[in-house]
């Protein structure tokens, strides 16, 4: 089909109205995908509960090991998922297999939820939740692309980005589902119960969940694209080869990693991940009141992901995505800091008044990059470091080279040894606080007594700055299941499309909030973690304007590769 046909066609099917096949298509695989999501997220919510129950019987080594284990699995192991159920997916069909990836991702967790603690049988209850934490991992691995492949092959021409975008709201909703039923059942049952045995009901109702998905998806047909391709025999025999083994085919991945989804999955992570992190760990706001915040953000801007997707049928895929990269990269500093002035307003005059000083020789000094949480800093230098760090104090280093004494210095407050103190914390706590730091429970820090005390200037105001995070999210990730779709031939397009977002998102994204601390402990500065998805965005809009290309209007029917930008001005010249 020529361009202009496929632009006739595609304005034709733009104006009609969905129909009621095509709406159970977008129901089945987002319904499903929102389930997903919302297991795999649940461990991360209750991973402090976990470690208790599983891990925290074992030794320092021990339990660095499974620590290990947990991390690679949640993040590191969901490209090979993509692999393994990409490859599945391009040779038997895209319905049976995300059919697949779902009954593993609900049934691992629900065993969880079943699973004895290492209380009751020892090692293997530890062995057991890290197999079934990597089954989670491999099944995203291969859901997002399935999920996303089979909507997109279903859409009229014209309208895939709009379609597709339901798909996209599914990370989101199953993030909010996780932390509504969890917040849920901690107030229903109190702490004490919940820490107990009440962590196990979130688990426990994912069975409802897969059984409506399942019972969903097995209603529906196989993708018309993928039919097609059966009918006539040219489904690809070796879709791993062909993908990443020819350079035309894997040069296509690599550009929509670098130029697409490295850069969405930072903004991602930052606007609802590492936003969490912030006002929790940095800003000392409660956990529920953080929740509250985040979960109030989410309901408000999750509309724009179909607003976006609708857009980029418009005006295109990269002017979205790569926009939604710029803007965040140019505002996140002062909504930040913003951030920080209305939801702890004392500490953020801490900041901006208080001169803390560290001396120390900075060749005695780690990055303290510890993604797992087995590395251990022992270093007097580390050590001061990481706790001011902790402490969420803003401080220089004053370099003293071949000085073994560390110390801070607290404004005019007398300094505080860190070499060889077994007092020191104890010491920095009491100096910070007599300097003017506030505890962390001051009464400035911005509290919610419950989901609706949100009209008071404190919490309207952060929802307000998370919305506009979120909002920068959905551009960025509204639009991108169309744009990887539509990037590669139907043959190879599941394995080709689904290891690019999840070596995105779960390496670039998932590294995202401890490269961000290394980096506020390496600088002393709160706000220098920042600069990690600033720069990744920014390489993501220079790549992304040269070397991918627009594919709106592209007929997925059509097998040849895209062309990069550069590529199709060059054979246009000839």
């Amino acid at each position: 089909m020529s361009i202009s046909t496929a632009q006739r066609a595609g304005a034709h099917d733009a104006a009609r109205p969905m129909t009621r096949e095509e709406r159970k298509v977008i129901l089945a695989s987002s319904l499903g995908t929102v389930f997903e999501w919302y297991d795999f997220y649940l461990y991360g919510a209750l991973a402090g509960i976990i470690a208790v129950k599983f891990f925290s019987q074992f030794p320092e080594g021990t339990r660095n090991i499974f620590a290990l284990l947990a991390f690679a699995a949640g993040f590191l192991v969901r490209p090979f998922g993509a692999l393994v159920f990409g490859r599945l997916g391009d040779l038997v069909g895209r319905k049976y297999t995300f059919l697949v990836t779902i009954v593993i991702m609900g049934a691992s967790t629900f065993i969880v939820g079943i699973l004895p603690t290492s209380d009751q049988i020892g090692i293997t209850a530890a062995v057991l939740l890290i197999v079934l934490r990597c089954l989670q991992g491999l099944a995203l691995g291969g859901e997002y692309g399935g999920a996303a492949t089979y909507v997109a092959e279903h859409a009229p021409n014209g309208r895939r980005g709009f379609y597709t975008s339901f798909i996209q709201i599914t990370a989101t909703a199953g993030l909010f589902l996780s932390l509504l039923v969890i917040l849920a059942t901690r107030l229903t049952m109190g702490e004490t119960a919940f820490a107990d045995w009440g962590w196990r009901i979130p688990f426990l109702l994912s069975i409802i969940l897969l059984g409506i998905s399942v019972w969903i998806r097995l209603q529906m047909q196989e993708s018309p694209a993928f039919q097609k391709m059966k009918d006539e025999g040219t489904r690809s025999k070796a879709p791993l080869s062909e993908a990443f083994g020819q350079w035309r085919n894997a040069k296509i991945a690599l550009f929509a990693l670098l130029g697409l989804v490295m850069g969405q999955a930072v903004v991602w992570y930052t606007g609802q991940f590492y936003a969490l992190f912030f006002l929790g760990s940095v800003l000392k706001v409660d956990i529920l009141t953080t929740n509250l915040l985040i979960a109030w953000s989410l309901l408000l801007g999750s509309g724009f992901f179909v607003f976006f997707g609708w857009l980029s049928d418009k005006i295109g895929r990269k002017p979205i995505i790569l926009g939604g990269c710029l803007l965040a990269a140019l505002t996140y500093f002062p909504l930040f800091k913003l951030m920080s002035h209305e939801a702890n307003p004392t500490l953020a005059a801490a900041h901006a008044n208080i001169t803390v000083v560290l001396d120390a020789d900075k060749a005695g000094c780690s990055f303290q990059f510890n993604p797992t949480g087995t590395a251990r800093f022992t270093q007097p230098c580390d050590t001061a470091k990481a706790a001011l760090a902790r402490a969420s104090v803003n401080y220089t280093v004053n370099d003293t080279p071949g000085n073994p004494a560390v110390n801070v210095r607290i404004a005019e407050q007398p300094p505080v040894a860190a070499t060889g103190n077994p007092q020191f914390a104890a010491q920095l706590a009491s100096t910070l606080t007599a300097a003017g730091y506030p505890l962390a429970a001051n009464p400035s820090v911005v509290k919610m007594s419950g989901p609706f005390d949100i009209f008071r200037e404190q919490p309207a105001v952060l929802i307000g700055i998370l919305t506009i995070l979120v909002i920068y999210v959905t551009m960025v990730y509204g639009p991108i299941a169309a744009a990887l779709v539509e990037m590669f031939p139907t043959r190879i397009r599941y394995t080709s499309m689904s290891l690019p977002y999840h070596i995105g998102n779960g390496w670039f994204g998932g590294l995202m909030p401890a490269t961000a601390f290394a980096m506020i402990a390496q600088t002393g500065d709160v706000y220098y973690g920042l600069w990690y998805p600033i720069v990744i965005a920014l390489a993501t809009v220079v790549i992304g304007l040269f070397f991918v290309p627009e594919t709106k209007d592209r007929d997925i029917f059509d097998e040849r590769p895209s062309e990069t930008p550069i590529a199709a001005r060059t054979r246009a010249a000839e």
